[in-house]
């Protein structure tokens, strides 16, 4: 129902465009979806300098380009404990200021942590630092160019990339909000860990054969799956 919704949202906004913006939409969506197939399944989508200079063109003659092609910045705070993401949200116009809200959003009350590992990116500024001391965390830096510090949320981020964001065309900062609270629910839910033993973020009760057939409960759209047991 919110896919039929969203459709028709976007057919009325269709209607209100000129001839030549509709088509030059249609371009830049067409072109998305064929990067997206030509490497689907080998690795991320990858722009050649064909591709680049096809938005070089968009970007001089279509004012509405960066509506299709837009950068978004995402922040996730995950916990090491069970591999919980505590708080994410996304924004186009980061700054410390909007990052600093979001650790304080993150941790309400006395559920802050002692620590906050984090890399050495411009964003965490003077503000976010602190806004972050204020509420009692020692922040631990890790190296520059050195990612293998923090490799949990290093393979977070990469899992979201190949197991959602590779597969699907983002329109805006709310779809692309939309996809990510999705993905989040099957992660916490369904998707298993290795270093977990096998067990969701969120743990699962083991279900016996007696329990009755397998059956997959489609979820972040049919991407993944979630298999229980339902008796016949």
């Amino acid at each position: 129902m919110l896919n039929l919704l969203w459709c028709l949202l976007l057919a009325a906004r269709s209607l209100l465009n000129t001839q030549r913006e509709l088509a030059l939409e249609n371009l830049a969506l067409r072109h998305q979806i064929g990067v997206l197939k030509r490497t689907l399944g080998n690795r991320r989508p990858h722009l050649n300098r064909w591709d680049r200079g096809l938005w070089v063109v968009l970007s001089r003659v279509w004012t509405g380009w960066q509506q299709v092609l837009a950068i978004v910045f995402v922040l996730l705070i995950l916990a090491h404990d069970r591999r919980r993401i505590l708080h994410f949200n996304v924004t186009s116009s980061p700054s410390a200021a909007w990052t600093a809200q979001q650790v304080v959003q993150a941790f309400l009350g006395d559920s802050a942590p002692r620590y906050l590992l984090r890399d050495r990116d411009c964003i965490y500024g003077e503000y976010f630092r602190r806004r972050v001391k204020n509420l009692g965390i020692k922040e631990v830096l890790s190296a520059a160019r050195s990612p293998w510090q923090n490799p949990y949320v290093e393979r977070l981020i990469g899992s979201i990339r190949r197991e959602c964001l590779d597969h699907v065309i983002v329109l805006n900062e709310q779809h692309l909000r939309r996809i990510l609270r999705s993905y989040l629910e099957y992660y916490h839910r369904s998707r298993c860990h290795l270093s977990l033993d096998g067990d969701a973020p969120e743990p699962r009760i083991v279900q016996g054969p007696e329990l009755g057939r397998v059956i997959a409960l489609p979820e972040v759209g049919g991407l993944h799956h979630r298999y229980v047991r339902k008796a016949a």
